[in-house]
């Protein structure tokens, strides 16, 4: 083929049923049984790089058996040529029929235009839309003007703990002039949208000790601050009626919503708004009342409760006074908010909130990730809204994401730019039953891909 783009189309079958191939193996990184399936996986994909006509792969073991990293380079643009890192991961989530599958989680179904299978659209669909576009670079005449670098990780799904040491220990492996992150969501089938801005991450445990045993209720009730009584009191006070976290310094650093991301959410709040009453489908909206639904969701920090356990909790009733109950606890962060001094903060607040009649026990949960804001002007998210707008026909919107994409803060430190480029849909399930994407962000990834190294080329030539 003379170039990638029509490359891409010719091959689409293929490309689909390699993506089903992949889709198949059981990457499940969070349940031990599962290693050897993440190392096939590993070995299919450095093989892949090999096949597809990249120069180098590996599959990097991580300690302790942990899940491989699997490198790819290729470096036929020159040594004066800059270099693209694409990262993704193809580790994914447990899933079993009992869940609320309506197929067989792990063996891909397509249905009206949509695949169904665990992983579908986190994130084997960004590991193999990036990978065909890599591929039909490197099978077209026309050569890419940028060198390229290609990082899959077998353990996003479990804590990305050693890619992380692994960046520390090895920067020159992962070094490049641009970094896209390939993960996550865009707002419609029909709308791209680029993310600019990630919240950051803070956790903690929180656990209320009372008597040394669970106790008769009738025998001693009333005597004993009952620890889960002790835990909702605290808990009760860690917001006022209108949200606003009331953890004395909080805020202190929080940079604050500009004018300018005022503008560029403007235009996604109706989708947002319509997802929200898709998905969420609460009784009413809550929160900061000050900020639209797209600053509470992706500018402004938060403080969630996310689980309680105490006490009995089976069928029937027991009347027992508890010996403990706990929480966990996590801070989404906005830019600038240090993770560590949150936590302090935070902290420091539910000791002092804590009653004499109780024992606390707090426990933070590391490491934290600071929140990420990214250029909407820069070489990078240009040369993405561009890709975006050729692959989907109308140009994408920006938009502040709630989520915490921890890894962008790593190849912030090995990259001169970092992009976020996504290609699933957050209707598509991840992490849930039924998890799906529409054929046709496979292919429309794949060609944005073609097109963001194209344009780089372009820009940097």
């Amino acid at each position: 083929m003379n170039n990638p783009y029509e490359f891409a189309k010719a091959n689409q079958d293929r490309f689909l049923d390699e993506y089903q191939e992949l889709l198949r193996i059981r990457t499940i990184s969070t349940q031990p049984q599962h290693a050897g399936d993440v190392a096939e996986a590993a070995e299919w994909l450095k093989a892949m790089m090999l096949r597809i006509g990249m120069q180098r792969a590996e599959a990097v073991l991580m300690p302790e058996g942990r899940c491989p990293l699997v490198l790819g380079e290729w470096h036929g643009a020159g040594e004066d040529a800059p270099t693209v890192l694409i990262y993704c991961h193809y580790d994914v989530q447990p899933a079993e029929i009992a869940d609320g599958w309506e197929t067989a989680p792990f063996e891909p179904t397509i249905k009206d235009g949509r695949l169904y299978c665990r992983g579908a659209v986190d994130s084997k669909l960004h590991v193999m839309a990036n990978l065909k576009a890599v591929e039909s670079w490197l099978a077209s005449e026309v050569k890419p003007r940028v060198n390229i670098k290609v990082v899959l990780e077998g353990e996003e799904e479990s804590g990305s703990e050693n890619i992380n040491a692994f960046i520390a220990a090895h920067p020159e492996r992962l070094a490049a002039d641009i970094a896209m992150v390939s993960d996550g969501a865009i707002l419609a089938p029909d709308q791209p949208s680029l993310t600019y801005g990630l919240r950051g991450i803070a956790a903690l445990e929180l656990q209320v000790n009372a008597p040394v045993s669970d106790l008769h209720s009738g025998h001693w009730g009333g005597s004993v601050h009952n620890p889960i009584q002790a835990l909702t009191e605290i808990l009760a006070q860690l917001h006022d009626e209108n949200g606003t976290v009331t953890v004395p310094g909080f805020y202190d650093d929080v940079v604050d919503v500009t004018a300018t991301d005022r503008a560029l959410l403007q235009k996604v709040e109706p989708y947002l708004k319509a997802e929200w009453e898709d998905v969420v489908n609460a009784p009413a909206l809550w929160g900061e009342r000050e900020y639209s639904l797209p600053e509470r969701l992706g500018a402004r920090p938060t403080l969630e409760i996310n689980g309680i356990h105490g006490g009995y909790t089976g069928a029937g009733m027991k009347t027992v006074l508890p010996a403990q109950a706990s929480a966990k606890i996590t801070c989404r962060l906005a830019p600038n908010q240090d993770p560590a001094r949150v936590l302090r903060c935070v902290m420091d607040h539910i000791s002092r909130l804590a009653p004499d009649s109780v024992a606390i026990d707090l426990r933070p949960s590391e490491p934290g990730a600071a929140a990420v804001l990214l250029d909407v002007d820069g070489l990078a998210m240009r040369a993405a809204a561009e890709a975006y707008e050729y692959a989907w026909g109308v140009e994408p919107v920006f938009e502040r994401s709630g989520g915490s994409v921890p890894i962008c803060v790593e190849c912030a430190k090995v990259a001169g730019e970092v992009v976020i480029m996504s290609y699933g849909l957050k209707s598509g399930r991840a992490h849930g039953p039924n998890e799906n994407i529409y054929l046709r962000n496979f292919y429309n990834g794949i060609q944005a891909t073609i097109r963001f190294i194209d344009v780089l080329g372009e820009k940097r030539a």
